[in-house]
């Protein structure tokens, strides 16, 4: 099995693509104008709008009322991605090094899902996930 995508179904769904873009550095594909990705290099970012739910079962999932999950991405540079997206986003918390080995920020998205922005920082961090990149 791969894990592949993870996706945000939202009601705003030009505001969370530009935001991810924004995050990403990277541009959406958009396949309909209800539903985006963004390819990244480990996975993609889906996001659909709320009318795709109908599609899978009405209700199943809800936009803008997660609590329980946190987007991360790996980056070169904790304290050089907080410099640049400070005073775009909502922050949650500064740059800090973790007792597991990474430096992070965190903010939240549009809709209120907490994205995290890491870099390993210690031996073991970095080895570790060198590991999960062959």
């Amino acid at each position: 099995m791969t894990f592949t995508s993870v996706r945000i179904i939202t009601q705003n769904i030009g505001e969370v693509v530009q935001f991810y873009q924004l995050v990403t550095g990277r541009e959406a594909d958009w396949l309909t104008p209800l539903f985006a990705e963004i390819v990244t290099p480990a996975a993609t970012i889906a996001i659909g709008s709320v009318e795709t739910v109908a599609l899978f079962k009405p209700g199943s999932a809800e936009p803008a009322s997660n609590r329980s999950v946190i987007l991360e991405f790996m980056v070169d540079d904790t304290d050089r991605e907080f410099t640049r997206l400070k005073h775009l986003v909502e922050l949650v918390h500064q740059p800090k090094d973790m007792p597991w080995g990474n430096r992070t920020v965190q903010f939240r998205d549009p809709d209120g899902t907490l994205v995290s922005l890491y870099t390993p920082v210690t031996e073991a961090a970095k080895q570790r996930f060198a590991q999960r990149c062959k």
